[in-house]
């Protein structure tokens, strides 16, 4: 591990981190896992150390169960662990790059962690309108809308009371990423001390429109009530992340 740079991709399953890792490892200073055979190219499923988002729930369930969550304390946050891991993950990166990027939605609640086992890590936050993510992520879970908006504060108020204990975070909006693709990979590769380069990768702007549309016309319906009660719930919350139900 010695000369490497870990970078951690942190965000909710249809936050935009598959986006986000595939440009990001294409840095040429950069190596990240690609055809690994695994979803989407996860770190959580190509190691033995702890347990991946399926043993917890899956997407839009797994921040609800506490066993998901790992910091400094825990038991598994130790030199053993993190010599395991690294040498599962070896040989799925160019071992010739000085930066190795890693991206899995339970990062949101395992930063900490990370930091312990990976000291002088950087991590990024991918944050994304919480209606589009849980819309996007309804298909999987087989859940309510409501229990999908739940999870998205509930990892996400954990996020924040993590990053005081971060040495190097950044956030970054998808909204951002997609609307201004490249000024969005300058701040990035700023924040990680990389030499700047071009984004290739098409990205689409308006994705979150159509889950926007869902939203409106589900207010209509008899699902009017609880869905008028998660605005009064969580305005606030959300606001705190820079997102509104009034989208």
């Amino acid at each position: 591990m010695e000369g490497k740079e870990f970078i951690f991709l942190c965000g909710l399953h249809r936050s935009g981190t598959s986006l986000l890792h595939e440009i990001v490892r294409s840095h040429p200073q950069v190596s990240g896992f690609q055809n690994t055979g695994m979803p989407e190219d996860e770190g959580q499923h190509l190691q033995s150390v702890y347990q991946p988002a399926t043993s917890f729930g899956g997407p839009g369930k797994f921040a609800f169960d506490s066993g998901s969550r790992m910091d400094e304390s825990h038991l598994l946050a130790n030199d053993t662990s993190a010599e395991i891991i690294f040498e599962q993950w070896r040989p799925y990166f160019d071992m010739s790059c000085q930066y190795l990027v890693e991206k899995s939605p339970p990062n949101i609640v395992r930063s900490r962690f990370l930091q312990k086992l990976f000291p002088g890590s950087k991590f990024i936050f991918l944050l994304r309108h919480p209606l589009a993510v849980s819309y996007a992520t309804r298909k999987w879970s087989g859940t309510e809308i409501q229990s999908l908006f739940e999870h998205y504060i509930v990892a996400h108020e954990i996020m924040l009371r993590d990053l005081p204990f971060l040495k190097s975070a950044y956030i970054l909006k998808y909204e951002d990423l997609v609307a201004e693709p490249q000024a969005a990979l300058d701040g990035v590769c700023d924040f990680l001390g990389l030499g700047p380069f071009e984004v290739k990768q098409e990205v689409k702007v308006d994705v979150n429109d159509k889950y926007f549309r869902m939203w409106e016309s589900e207010l209509q319906e008899a699902a009017a009530p609880g869905l008028n009660l998660l605005v009064q719930q969580f305005e606030k919350e959300i606001n705190q992340l820079g997102y509104s139900f009034a989208v």
